[in-house]
């Protein structure tokens, strides 16, 4: 049964009058819990990653809270600090994002679908600098924008194919007739801005340099010259602010900021995570998709731009999908085989060795399913400690707090165990774009070398014209792979990876290297889930789970 908000809040010393509320159950963290917080030490960052994800589901966000049930359970103070669903995938192909069995949070339902707004508050920005550009050209282009280097596309939370190219103008008097498209809102660069800004001060500076289009002259237009970034700013009040919810258990959990891992930088915001960091001991975060993304993102960008550090990274991994990058189809993977589960341990040695560049420890959580025996789940751990990797079985789906125990002591160890002043980026600012793409490919994902499309090298070209040089970069590419190709699971080596275009986001503060055939406009599946979810007769909502 879900506790009153005001009393989850308690448990980190949140008094109820420094709480905007939502009903019962939900609640944001105003400015008032930052200043009455901000003397106090960081708890330590605790990062939960992944192998790379397969059809047969690995169990990240649910790790994530059962590590964190597991955590209070054994005497520890710990939040966890999570990023919000999307509707598009939750009505698409993902469905929930809140975890499942004994390791969720709630209200499922709320957090799921409409929550506090911040998702709609983000659209709406985004689509009223839309609108200002159009509305500028239609009222003389003052600033001589080029309508065919409009870089800034509307968006919507919500998986819609149709709408990835249109044309935009249509009809006397509706402004200038030009291409354009949308992208899901997790992509927008607003989301971006909005998990990486410090204060709403921040924010603002960075909305007002985010670049919308291009002169006939080859300059960059702004969203400050187009003087959109108070009304935004006005939209984003509310959403700047961190949400407080539950796990199944009591715990308290933050909610905040969801751009995709796959197109963007995979992490909730850094203002949560500041505040959980003074509200607890341990903190414990996700980052979207595999390592190979979320983590790497998460350890070169929001860790570069904020100075926080992870004490742990937690690597999650399940027989199955060891058995899927083995080489078994999904509807085989229930069958004992001792040479796919050698031969997809490939992938999880990889990211093991990755996360230990970062100077950071690594533990790796199996996460097991009901169908795992006994002699598959002790062959993962023996090729763990074959390469000096700790494994713990986590059991929190079905044992909750006390299922994730277990990995909880072995987390403590480490980060208390840890050396200060061991992390380290990938790569120095200093470097060149091309020579931070390619210490990506070649260290992270262990690809021979990288070929530019004749629009990324165009993209370059003019990149270097202006003060992008220090710029962190953002990759986008599919997460079922080390290589730009989804269907080379395993351990790949020595592939060529196809760049395609980079834009430039100024706000954000990174340079977005779109590689292979990722979009940032999901497609709905043949089968979607919203065609499972439905209303029952007392009003409830069926079909939104994970």
């Amino acid at each position: 049964m879900m506790r009153p908000i005001v009393d989850v809040a308690a448990r980190i010393g949140v008094p109820a009058e420094q709480l905007e509320l939502y009903g019962k159950y939900k609640a944001k963290l105003s400015q008032e819990v930052w200043e009455a917080n901000a003397h106090r030490p960081d708890g330590k960052l605790i990062l939960v990653s992944a192998m790379n994800p397969t059809p047969a589901g690995e169990g990240k966000t649910l790790t994530t809270i059962g590590l964190t049930q597991g955590l209070n359970r054994i005497g520890r103070k710990a939040v966890a600090a999570l990023r919000e669903p999307s509707l598009g995938p939750c009505m698409g192909m993902k469905g929930g994002a809140t975890g499942s069995g004994s390791a969720q949070i709630v209200p499922a339902e709320d957090i799921n679908l409409h929550f506090t707004g911040d998702i709609h508050a983000i659209t709406s920005a985004h689509n009223l600098l839309a609108a200002m550009i159009d509305n500028h050209l239609y009222q003389g282009n003052a600033l001589g924008i080029q309508p065919e280097r409009i870089v800034w596309k509307r968006a919507v939370d919500m998986n819609d194919r149709a709408l990835r190219h249109i044309v935009a103008g249509l009809g006397d008097g509706n402004g200038a007739v030009r291409e354009d498209g949308f992208m899901i809102t997790t992509a927008s660069e607003i989301m971006a801005v909005l998990c990486l800004s410090e204060d709403m001060d921040d924010m603002r500076t960075r909305l007002g340099r985010m670049v919308v289009a291009y002169t006939y002259e080859g300059e960059p237009v702004t969203a400050s010259q187009l003087q959109a970034v108070e009304a935004m700013c006005v939209l984003l009040k509310d959403a700047i602010y961190p949400n407080l919810v539950q796990t199944v258990e009591g715990d308290p959990v933050l909610v905040h900021g969801g751009p995709f891992a796959n197109i963007a930088h995979g992490c909730s915001s850094v203002r949560a995570t500041r505040y959980a960091l003074k509200l607890a001991d341990y903190v414990v975060t996700e980052a979207g998709f595999g390592a190979d993304l979320g983590a790497e993102k998460f350890m070169d960008i929001k860790c570069r731009q904020s100075g926080l550090a992870p004490s742990v990274v937690v690597l999650v991994a399940t027989v199955r999908a060891l058995k899927y990058n083995g080489g078994l189809a999904k509807d085989q993977l229930e069958q004992e085989s001792p040479e796919a589960l050698a031969a997809g341990f490939a992938n999880l040695r990889r990211h093991v060795e990755n996360m230990r560049s970062f100077g950071v420890p690594v533990v790796v959580a199996v996460n097991r399913f009901a169908n795992d025996t006994e002699k598959e789940l002790e062959a993962v751990q023996q090729m763990c400690r074959e390469i000096g990797a700790e494994a713990i079985l986590s059991e929190a789906w079905a044992k909750g707090g006390e299922g994730g125990a277990a990995l909880a002591e072995a987390v403590v160890r480490l980060a208390d165990a840890q050396e200060n002043g061991r992390f380290r980026l990938l790569y120095e600012d200093e470097l060149p774009i091309e020579e931070k793409i390619e210490a990506i490919v070649t260290r992270i994902y262990r690809g021979a070398e990288v070929a530019y499309s004749p629009a990324a090298k165009r993209a370059l070209r003019e990149l270097k014209r202006f003060d992008t040089a220090k710029l962190p970069v953002c990759m986008a590419k599919t997460p079922y792979s080390f290589s730009d190709r989804p269907g080379l699971l395993g351990a790949p080596e020595g592939f060529t990876l196809e760049v395609r275009d980079i834009r430039w986001s100024a706000g954000a503060g990174f340079l977005v290297v779109h590689t292979g055939q990722v979009l940032t406009m999901p497609g709905l599946p043949k089968h979607p889930a919203a065609e499972r979810i439905r209303l029952d007769e007392e009003q409830g909502v069926v079909g939104l789970s994970g």
